[in-house]
């Protein structure tokens, strides 16, 4: 029952608000970055990210296995069952790409994603969740299911608040 509330409420994160009220005062900088150097990955003509020179083998590899998935459809608990799956919900998403990194064996609900791994920001990813959503911000590109005004997952460079969730970071990224 949990897991139906938490897929539904992402449902309704992803499908009602649109990216731009969602990015807020927050758009084009990302509050969740430290101040340590920037080490932006940029997007390609397809839509896909591109990590940035000199990135962490690990991070590489959240991006490879975010890309496999980018233009995957949003779906109701996709991703939970099966790892290779016809669409993606929002937890499902991130725990895609983390065990696209070895990070993840099984994936995590919204609630997981919100006390996966360590305290606060990381330098390379971040991790955001709550009851209702997840997200993550890597290498300074947000990857969620409810931005560019679209359904499924997206990368893009629209940030937006973190206000409302619990901020995560993979161990030594």
């Amino acid at each position: 029952m949990t897991r139906a509330l938490t897929a539904l409420a992402c449902t309704l994160v992803a499908t009602l608000l649109p990216a731009t009220a969602l990015a807020g005062p927050y758009e084009g900088k990302s509050p969740v970055k430290t101040d340590l150097p920037v080490r932006d990955a940029t997007i390609g003509p397809n839509g896909l990210a591109v990590p940035p020179p000199g990135a962490p083998d690990k991070v590489v590899r959240i991006i490879a296995a975010g890309n496999r998935i980018a233009t995957k459809p949003y779906k109701y608990g996709g991703g939970h069952g099966i790892w290779e799956d016809s669409g993606y919900d929002c937890s499902g998403s991130v725990s895609y790409a983390l065990h696209g990194a070895g990070l993840l064996d099984v994936a995590l609900d919204s609630s997981g994603v919100a006390g996966f791994g360590k305290p606060g920001a990381g330098r390379w990813v971040s991790l955001m969740g709550n009851p209702g959503h997840a997200y993550m911000v890597v290498a300074g590109l947000r990857f969620d299911t409810s931005s560019s005004n679209q359904t499924g997952n997206r990368w893009t460079t629209q940030i937006r608040s973190p206000a409302g969730y619990v901020v995560r970071h993979p161990a030594n990224l």
